[in-house]
């Protein structure tokens, strides 16, 4: 039995990538997105799983640009296209065509869900945020301890402002169990005396960083009682984590970047705030000597002696604008008593006093004449009941059964014997 004619591994490439694109031709395939990526070319890749197999997708620019559907991980898509062989490769792949939307993702959802609940509990308020201090000494890092992150973030931090301390508190940052490693970590660190904690890892698909949007970690960073700065994946990855952190960076070295000021701006800040106060107080010595200036050219310095002659002049004024005012004060009050004198003896005082004394002297003489003693005198009498009270008439007396009667010299006690 002969062998076939041995073939070139481009030539078997080729023909494998013939039979494909004759024999499977244009499909439709349902599955969900995954790694997608957008080049600045405007080409798309991504992978279409299922739960158990997946396949390499590219959809150029044409066809991305035609389509209203935005394409990202976690949706669920009927891809339209045809299976081809990327020769350099010898992979196969679906060139895409088209893309509508079958549903969103299973991961995907729970982010939207799990977003929506935080957003409501208000956990992604500004306002709730602490501020990053702007002084850093001691800095906590959350991350792989074997991973590129921790590498980029040393690396920044030491060259940028290598007195900062450094403690790594390393986790796993994805797979089963790696949110309640994150979640440990940020409540043991929150614990220590840091500055900030730095929540870090490099970039993946959504399931790679999914860890970061689990429920827990948001929990965990919401209640460290340290600053948390979020470095998660690349600047076009957006996790739970990020939202709920007080502060976002679009990658790990930018993190670090963040809370890194060299020295060489803290010193440049402090050189210019110094000449700055250096002019504020040159413009103040420059004030005092203007004023001192002025006062040393006014009349008070250039002519002390003709100030002091002028003041004693006016003393002399003011003494002599004193006495007159008092001569004219006595003058006016030794006036006003000479008036009420004369007043007082135009009244005649010892003249009224007699002819107020007469005429008391006569009112008491008339009340004496109208009085009762003088009226029983005359033969009048006073009838009065036991207690003293004045009988007016025929009626009262013979209500009373015994009565006084009244004399000029004395009191008489008499009955009534008919009543």
């Amino acid at each position: 039995m002969s062998r076939p004619e041995p073939l070139t591994v481009s030539a078997l490439t080729s023909r494998i990538k013939e039979i494909l694109e004759d024999q499977v031709g244009e499909v439709s395939v349902a599955g969900e997105i995954s790694n997608f990526r957008r080049q600045s070319s405007g080409h798309c890749y991504f992978t279409l799983k299922d739960a158990g197999s997946q396949i390499p997708c590219a959809l150029f620019k044409g066809a991305a640009a035609r389509m209203n559907l935005q394409p990202g991980d976690g949706v669920k898509v009927v891809a339209h296209g045809e299976v081809s062989v990327y020769e350099p490769r010898g992979a196969y792949q679906l060139i895409v065509r088209g893309l509508e939307p079958l549903g969103k993702g299973d991961l995907h959802q729970r982010f939207e869900e799990l977003k929506r609940k935080l957003q409501g509990e208000g956990l992604f308020d500004e306002s709730r945020k602490r501020p990053i201090p702007e002084f850093v000494e001691r800095v906590g890092i959350i991350t792989s301890p074997t991973g590129a992150a921790v590498r980029d973030v040393i690396h920044v931090l030491q060259r940028r402002c290598p007195r900062i301390l450094l403690t790594v508190f390393g986790v796993k940052v994805q797979g089963e169990g790696s949110a309640e490693e994150v979640a440990d970590a940020l409540a043991e660190m929150g614990s220590r005396d840091f500055d900030v904690l730095l929540v870090v890892r490099g970039g993946g698909s959504l399931e790679d960083l999914w860890s970061f949007n689990e429920e827990i970690v948001a929990r965990a960073v919401v209640a460290s009682p340290v600053p948390v700065i979020s470095g998660v994946g690349h600047e076009t990855d957006f996790t739970i984590c990020d939202f709920v952190a007080d502060l976002r960076a679009p990658t790990p070295s930018a993190a670090a970047e963040m809370v890194s000021r060299p020295d060489a701006d803290w010193q440049e800040e402090v050189e210019t705030l110094g000449e700055r106060l250096e002019s504020v107080v040159w413009d103040v010595l420059e004030e005092k000597k203007r004023r001192v200036v002025e006062l040393a050219g006014s009349y008070v310095f250039r002519e002390p002696g003709k100030m002091v002659e002028m003041s004693a002049q006016r003393v002399d004024e003011l003494a002599l604008q004193l006495q007159r005012g008092l001569g004219n004060a006595w003058r006016y009050r030794k006036q006003m008593a000479q008036t009420l004198l004369q007043r007082w003896a135009a009244l005649k005082p010892e003249r009224r006093v007699r002819e107020l004394s007469l005429r008391m002297q006569a009112a008491a003489d008339r009340l004496r004449v109208l009085g009762p003693e003088e009226t029983l005198k005359r033969g009048y009498t006073l009838v009065q009941s036991p207690d003293g009270k004045l009988i007016r008439g025929v009626g009262a007396a013979r209500k009373q059964g015994d009565l006084l009667v009244r004399f000029s010299d004395g009191k008489v006690p008499v009955r009534v014997k008919d009543k």
